[in-house]
């Protein structure tokens, strides 16, 4: 049986049809399932957040002191580790570069989506003349 405070609850929320899709496939990627990959993505996003402080102006306790904390950001193991084994699974000698490439084989493709759709928001842009990009604000 569950200790106190321990019970599970089930929480709902509705997002467009391709974030929970994005969400699914993060998920099966670092081999957790989507509930529990939502549970630990909210938790990390509110690592280091504080309670607003009280009429007395001092500050609350942070989030951490009056909740427990949900298991690590990967309850199933260290992501990069399994995929640092993965990269070396051929028996092939691998250099640094060769290792860092294979584990951020998208990220340049992904930086790229992102920052188009930045700037298509109008939140960043692009300045030649500063040789890189900027918030828009």
């Amino acid at each position: 049986m569950a200790a106190d405070g321990e019970e599970r609850t089930s929480v709902r929320t509705y997002v467009p049809e391709y974030q929970k899709e994005n969400w699914q496939s993060h998920a099966d990627e670092l081999d957790m399932s989507q509930s529990e990959f939502v549970r630990t993505m909210v938790q990390a996003g509110r690592s280091g957040f504080e309670l607003p402080e009280s009429d007395t102006g001092e500050s609350s306790a942070s989030a951490e002191e009056t909740e427990p904390r949900s298991p690590g950001a990967n309850p199933r193991g260290n992501g990069l580790k399994d995929r640092v084994v993965e990269a070396l699974a051929d028996g092939d000698h691998c250099d640094w570069d060769d290792l860092v490439a294979a584990l951020t084989d998208d990220i340049e493709q992904r930086l790229d989506e992102t920052l188009q759709e930045l700037q298509s928001e109008g939140r960043v842009r692009y300045s030649g003349r500063h040789g890189g990009y900027v918030l828009d604000e």
